[in-house]
């Protein structure tokens, strides 16, 4: 079945669209008639929608749509003001590099009030199909009180967190890429003054640290780090990363409420 909106949604807000009835706080939507005709969500074409609490503060959502299924890791409060997005490759996962980074930042975020979404691509390395993803997941954590985001990439998905920035607009509190590819980031001029930080390793064995050069200088803007020793995964410097990234993302809320 042809996929019935191929693209990302063209400056769409991540909040609910005119007229869409909102969930109770904490609450995904439960079945196909909660979600509007003329959202990003409602692109996915979804069927049905299945959510599960696997322990207080950590939910495991599908969505269940005829071009695959969109799965979302969340931790943190549901109505959290603050959301985290994390984007995988061009694999997919939901683990992120570094042996498991994504799973240790939603547990250390939600200490602090700070929602975060692992996101499961319907479609793996399609960069229109996994922005729309993304774009989807934030007008879902939108609907439960999510305001501002901040978008997390690792490879492939860097360009997916850029254009989900760009998408975001006023909404985008930040981006972070992971030793980022520079196809599909042509646009990160877009970013205006979104703070963006790129951290790359300079023994990548996949993607080469000028390929974060080369989206930091179409940004024109933003903090290239290259991290000595760190490979691909940056399973090198796991803590060091750990550690940068539980101090950037706060400060991104906190410096633009």
């Amino acid at each position: 079945m042809p996929d019935p909106h191929p693209g990302p949604p063209t400056g769409a807000a991540p909040g609910p669209p005119p007229g869409a009835g909102s969930p109770r706080p904490g609450a995904a939507p439960t079945d196909r008639d909660e979600i509007e005709a003329t959202s990003p969500l409602a692109s996915l074409g979804v069927l049905a929608v299945q959510s599960k609490t696997v322990f207080d503060g950590f939910d495991h959502v599908e969505l269940f749509s005829p071009r695959g299924l969109l799965t979302l890791l969340w931790h943190g409060p549901r109505d959290a003001h603050d959301v985290v997005l994390l984007c995988g490759g061009a694999l997919g996962g939901l683990l992120g590099p570094a042996d498991g980074l994504y799973h240790d930042l939603g547990v250390v975020l939600a200490q602090i009030g700070i929602g975060t979404i692992r996101i499961g691509y319907r479609r793996p390395n399609d960069l229109d199909a996994c922005l729309v993803d993304t774009i989807a997941t934030a007008e879902l954590a939108a609907r439960s009180g999510a305001s501002r985001f901040v978008t997390v990439g690792h490879s492939f998905g860097g360009a997916v967190a850029i254009n989900a920035a760009i998408t975001l607009s006023s909404h985008a509190a930040g981006v972070v890429t992971l030793a980022t590819q520079s196809a599909g980031c042509e646009r990160a001029d877009l970013l205006g003054d979104t703070p963006l930080l790129l951290l790359h390793g300079d023994r990548d064995e996949i993607l080469p640290p000028s390929s974060s050069q080369m989206v930091r200088m179409i940004a024109g803007t933003g903090e290239l780090v290259i991290m000595p020793g760190a490979g691909h995964l940056f399973t090198q410097v796991d803590r060091e990363l750990r550690d940068r990234l539980v101090r950037w993302i706060p400060q991104r809320f906190v410096a633009d409420p």
